[in-house]
């Protein structure tokens, strides 16, 4: 997968921590020849998402498996539907399947309740963003699978865009210092990169407004109506965020204030995972 270019790397970490010296169950029980054709279940229904990181496990165990995807990523998927056909040596499946399961029930899982919550803006301008609240050296899975789900990602990582967050102003000396030295840095440094700052009340819009010089405010942990206000105060000069403390509950109410994102770390880091399993055929 192209999106993630490390992926193979990735995987072979995660075959060494299950594996170790060796499979011993597998070694112990099926013989060396012995062949079979195993079948992945989906057990609920949801958004299919790591099938071709599944499909890449299985390959990377055993090369000579063959894999039929019968599904594929962002496919609405129900309770009993085959996901996945996989043929070849019965110990190499069986040695591939909790690594391939593990990643496809979670991203499904992130997938799914991405899904279910972009359905609740549904009419709104709203988009949903993620954080980068992810599991370490499986964030850009993570928000693959947001992806899949329709959500949007947010900045990928601390190097693709300046986020000036509470520590950040207040180390610095104030949000109006906060922002010109990360002017003077990025013209020191010949980058463009795009400024988004967090304000934690409308004194603090205030004075970003005057200011000036950033390309996003967010909002943190305003609730509705001084959200509401603080989307009218701006009325569109900068691009709008809310963030902390949303939920399904309360998602639509911060929608209809007109703000342009809401992000929500649980995405990606308090999750279900979906229930898919590995059967003999």
């Amino acid at each position: 997968m192209t999106i993630i270019p490390n992926l193979d790397e990735l995987i072979q970490m995660a075959l060494r921590e299950d594996i170790g010296d060796g499979d011993h169950s597998t070694l112990a029980c099926i013989p060396p020849d012995a062949t079979g054709t195993a079948k992945m279940v989906a057990k609920q229904e949801g958004i299919l998402c790591g099938a071709e990181i599944g499909e890449r496990v299985f390959k990377l165990v055993d090369p000579t498996l063959k894999v039929t995807l019968l599904m594929h990523d962002g496919d609405s998927v129900k309770k009993g539907d085959l996901l996945m056909l996989v043929e070849g040596h019965s110990g190499s499946i069986l040695t591939a399947e909790r690594t391939a399961l593990n990643y496809m029930q979670r991203l499904s899982g992130i997938a799914t309740e991405t899904h279910r919550m972009v359905l609740m803006l549904d009419g709104l301008r709203t988009r949903l963003l993620d954080t980068r609240k992810t599991t370490p050296n499986m964030r850009l899975m993570e928000k693959y699978a947001v992806a899949c789900g329709g959500g949007t990602n947010h900045r990928i990582g601390l190097y693709d865009m300046v986020m000036l967050k509470d520590n950040h102003i207040d180390f610095a000396g104030g949000i109006e210092a906060a922002i010109d030295r990360t002017h003077q840095y990025l013209k020191d440094k010949g980058k463009e990169l795009r400024i988004e700052i967090e304000v934690r009340n409308l004194d603090e819009l205030e004075r970003v407004m005057q200011h000036g010089g950033v390309d996003r405010i967010m909002l943190d942990n305003f609730d509705v109506d001084t959200l509401r206000e603080a989307v009218r105060r701006i009325d569109g000069k900068y691009e709008t965020e809310a963030s902390g403390g949303i939920t399904d509950q309360t998602l639509r109410q911060y929608a209809e204030t007109g703000v342009d994102f809401i992000s929500v770390g649980a995405l990606t880091h308090h999750i279900k995972s979906m229930d898919i399993s590995l059967v003999k055929k």
